[in-house]
């Protein structure tokens, strides 16, 4: 296995005027790991998020997908020019994305959905497009409801029919921006099983999450945010169990205070 990181994040700056809400955040995902980003509202969590995928488009600093740069590449004369957004889109679809909503088209099936984007993007076949979002919708427990349309299902079953639309891509990593937070507790386990379910069959994943627990359970490496910038960062026994920074530890007594010493 390639010991070039699936994603590094390098010194990613983001302001919006004169606000700075990154500024400086520099971290790596090694190849099936999974990193959690944790912090209270307004941290920089999802800023950081949509600057990876190219929602937002840093202010300084860099991502790079596999070790090639998202936002520039080396011309033949070694100066850095900034790459065309047709390069951008190609680097972009190695990133699946679930976000809060679930933003899925009414008007498809729960089949449609997850297969209108391979055969778009990815340009496959209507029969290798159908039977790849079969098995997505497998490893998300919905085949069952293939047919249906998303007005028929619940919040967590069309969250999860979005993780399959976004697996369906063949994505190098999966980025979650607070996936489970517009769900009830019941709904939210079912997605968090989903997301446990990847995590141990190897997939690279990102999560900005308010669930402390799967944090802490699921994670390599957690990642506390504060005021646009990494405050502490460590194996989630470390953090969880013994935060450095005393804003981290504040922070987690109002979530996890029994893992706080």
């Amino acid at each position: 296995m390639s010991s070039i990181p699936a994603i590094s994040v390098v010194d990613v700056h983001k302001s919006f005027g004169p606000l700075a809400v990154l500024k400086g955040v520099s971290f790596d995902v090694p190849r099936g790991s999974v990193v959690s980003m944790i912090g209270a509202s307004g941290s920089g969590k999802s800023t950081l998020l949509r600057c990876i995928n190219h929602l937002e488009t840093p202010s300084a600093g860099e991502i790079y997908i596999d070790g090639e740069p998202m936002h520039f590449r080396v011309a033949g004369d070694g100066q850095r020019k900034p790459r065309p957004i047709a390069e951008i889109n190609r680097l972009r679809r190695d990133l699946g994305m679930v976000f809060q909503q679930f933003n899925l088209w009414p008007h498809m099936t729960v089949l449609g959905n997850v297969v209108e984007a391979p055969r778009r993007v990815r340009g496959l076949k209507r029969s290798e497009a159908g039977e790849l979002a079969l098995e997505c919708l497998r490893r998300v427990h919905l085949l069952d409801k293939a047919g249906e349309y998303p007005a028929r299902l619940s919040g967590g079953q069309q969250q999860r029919v979005a993780i399959a639309r976004a697996l369906a891509m063949q994505p190098k990593a999966m980025l979650f921006d607070e996936a489970t937070s517009s769900l009830d507790p019941e709904l939210t386990d079912e997605v968090l099983a989903v997301m446990r379910d990847l995590a141990r069959d190897g997939t690279t994943m990102i999560v900005v999450t308010h669930e402390m627990r799967f944090a802490r359970e699921v994670s390599d490496r957690v990642l506390f945010l504060h005021n646009g910038l990494i405050e502490e960062a460590g194996a989630p026994e470390e953090v969880f169990g013994a935060p450095k920074s005393e804003r981290c530890r504040q922070f987690l007594s109002k979530y996890l205070p029994k893992y706080v010493q």
